[in-house]
């Protein structure tokens, strides 16, 4: 999921013409992690049951040194569409598993999603790496799920199928983002070890009765695969409710927290009591 981040008080369009500062972002973006610019933030998870936050999803953003904080939606499509993109995934998968350690260290038993892209699942490297983090810190692999995008085409699924199964049997989740916005057939949903869906948040936020109908397609289809489910985008009660009847599993949304920096989040489970029923 990538939400917009706050805080760009210039941004490209301030300088040279279009392809010149698109190539110039390109530029910049490789070796943003090693420099210290790529910054991961920990939005909440939340069981509908107990109100309980029982997890996060990892948010990547890019704190570029003169333009500022650029959000996700202004650069992983860029990152996508060179080899990037695995350095990009590489930092996330690390700060997913920095989150599990130190949620750990301080007494939490809490999950973690990390989004990858279809570029990175067609490399067997992304495999090694996410084994050498989880045999290296000694962490539960099964509180790991990895998130992949709904509009990734069936070429790509076939592509990618062997490789997420291989994940799959080292205990590590995986969910299908933004469900419902794309073209997800059960079909494609058997033939992936899917553990998850997230219903996207334009559903979620949609009163319509196409929307609703949506809704209850992805719940029915959860329900009878046995897949957990999450809600995103909640930001309002009446959403809260809403999901929660429909027998969703977790939400997450501005209603429960925005993203933040891990050593944040941390202090936010420390200050908020368990079920805390009030928000």
């Amino acid at each position: 999921m990538n939400d917009p981040a706050a805080g760009d008080s210039q941004t490209p369009a301030s300088v040279g013409a279009p392809s010149e500062r698109q190539a110039s972002l390109e530029r910049d973006l490789r070796g943003a992690a090693g420099r210290g610019e790529l910054v991961a933030h920990f939005q909440p998870q939340v069981d509908l049951s107990s109100r309980d936050v029982v997890g996060a999803e990892a948010l990547c953003r890019w704190n570029h040194p003169t333009l500022g904080l650029i959000p996700p939606e202004r650069f992983i499509a860029m990152a996508e569409r060179s080899d990037v993109i695995h350095e990009v995934g590489e930092f996330m998968l690390a700060a997913g598993c920095d989150f599990l350690t130190e949620t750990t260290r301080n007494g939490y038993t809490l999950d973690v999603s990390v989004n990858v892209s279809p570029s990175q699942l067609a490399s067997p490297l992304v495999l090694e790496y996410l084994l050498e983090q989880i045999e290296s810190r000694g962490l539960d692999p099964s509180r790991l799920t990895l998130e992949i995008t709904e509009s990734l085409e069936i070429m790509d699924i076939e592509l990618v199928s062997d490789l997420l199964h291989v994940v799959r049997d080292l205990g590590v989740g995986i969910s299908i983002d933004d469900f419902g916005t794309g073209h997800t057939s059960e079909e494609q949903v058997n033939a992936l070890p899917v553990t998850e869906i997230k219903i996207d948040r334009s559903i979620v936020q949609d009163t319509s009765a196409d929307a609703k109908r949506q809704f209850r397609h992805a719940m029915s289809l959860a329900k009878k695969h046995r897949l957990r489910s999450v809600a995103e985008g909640v930001e309002l009660s009446e959403q809260m409710s809403y999901t929660q009847n429909l027998g969703c599993d977790r939400a997450q949304g501005y209603l429960f927290g925005e993203g933040v920096p891990l050593a944040e989040f941390i202090n936010n489970l420390t200050a908020r009591p368990p079920a805390d029923r009030s928000r």
